[in-house]
């Protein structure tokens, strides 16, 4: 049995951490193995690539090369990590994937979203998430509450400081894809509270994916 690969999109400052946790436990919680992972990352060597996206420094990175290096932790991952996972039956669950080198690269750095189709397929081939999860807010909310993380732990990546209209392209670009894809996307308003994001979350996965029961609101 073929798994089922659920991917939580979403700009800094949505909550998408917290979210994870708390489906990967109701997913666990049917009975269904679930692997976690992430992008950029998920691997050794993605980790690595990771690590030289994120960082800090006084020699810029191209955006060409930005979108190299994602897809090139992209394709470690899923060969070592994600396509086991789903060969053998498990759900998936990924913080971000190739929607976000839409919203990321192709609306935040104004890259050509046909080149980034190109290396989706080439990398990819026909595999796409199964649901994807965009949680969503709007960039007042979700810049003040990543600027209160970065705050509290006295860091942020390189990503993290750029200027807000690069973070105005990020959703817009988020939100064009989801109107454009509506049968795999599940839209959550990310300035409900915890509960109701969770709730809905959960409602999303048992109507269109799992066929399970929302857990009951405490």
């Amino acid at each position: 049995m073929h798994g089922k690969f659920i991917t939580i999109e979403g700009g800094e400052g949505v909550g998408k951490s917290t979210q994870i946790g708390r489906l990967k436990d109701f997913v666990a919680g049917q009975g269904v193995e679930v692997v976690v992972t992430r992008e950029p990352g998920g691997t050794h060597r993605a980790e690595r690539i990771r690590e030289l996206l994120l960082e800090t420094s006084d020699e810029p990175m191209p955006s060409t090369c930005e979108l190299l290096l994602m897809f090139a932790a992209r394709s470690t991952h899923l060969e070592n990590v994600i396509q086991p996972a789903l060969a053998r039956g498990a759900c998936v669950i990924c913080d971000r994937f190739t929607d976000a080198t839409y919203a990321y690269q192709g609306g935040g750095r104004n890259l050509s979203t046909e080149n980034i189709a190109t290396l989706e397929r080439m990398v990819q081939g026909t595999l796409r998430p199964d649901l994807t999860l965009l949680l969503d807010a709007p960039l007042d909310i979700s810049a003040a509450r990543a600027s209160a993380r970065n705050t509290a732990a006295g860091t942020s990546d390189r990503f993290e400081q750029e200027r807000r209209d690069f973070f105005e392209r990020v959703r817009a670009a988020y939100l064009d894809r989801a109107r454009q894809e509506p049968k795999r996307f599940a839209v959550i308003d990310a300035t409900e509270s915890l509960e109701a994001v969770t709730v809905a979350i959960q409602q999303a996965i048992a109507e269109r994916l799992l066929k399970l029961s929302p857990a009951p609101r405490s």
